[in-house]
């Protein structure tokens, strides 16, 4: 199925998409690889608080090439999710909804995603420039000595994503999988 969603987007969004469906997603997300999520976890276990409102929130695992003059951001192609999966249930449990990344997610997180209503969202990886092109403007809000590891919120206008992992658990790389050693 395809689908359009607003950015942030809530529970009851959420429990509607399936694990297979083609979404276009626009609005507000941010983006925040290895050491950004390091970071916000040590934050986090200090008592702090992070860059930005977690509630609802999508955080896509990427880290720019330098822009091009004209253009709000270089290309911006999903990292290995699986790099996050050592911080993703926490922030899950504080309220994020979504990720967009490349590659299997474990266990633990695929549990915090049906726990909290969520989705794992996979973006086409080697794909960073024309993902780019779906990104409107581009704003450094945390950690700016990260360099391309920095923060940043994303205004983006029809980003291509698939949902791999659903809010009941569904997972496209398990089913798919299954699905082809059957025919």
């Amino acid at each position: 199925m395809e689908r359009h969603l607003t950015v942030p987007f809530g529970e009851e969004e959420a429990r509607e998409l399936k694990s297979g469906d083609y979404v276009y997603l626009s609005g507000t997300i941010y983006t925040a690889r290895d050491a950004a999520h390091r970071r916000m976890y040590e934050t986090l276990e200090r008592g702090g608080h992070l860059p930005f409102d977690i509630e609802n929130s999508t955080i896509y695992y990427m880290g720019p090439s330098p822009a091009r003059q004209g253009r709000p951001i270089g290309s911006a192609g999903p990292t290995t999710s699986s790099r996050m999966d050592k911080y993703a249930p926490a922030l899950l449990d504080l309220g994020q909804r979504a990720m967009i990344g490349k590659g299997k997610r474990s266990e633990d997180v695929r549990k915090a995603i049906m726990r909290n209503c969520a989705v794992y969202f996979a973006a086409v990886g080697g794909a960073g420039a024309l993902l780019s092109k779906a990104i409107v403007s581009s704003q450094v809000v945390a950690y700016e000595d990260l360099g391309t590891e920095a923060v940043r919120k994303l205004e983006i206008k029809d980003f291509p994503v698939i949902v791999v992992i659903d809010a009941q658990g569904n997972n496209l790389y398990e089913t798919a999988v299954k699905a082809y050693n059957e025919e």
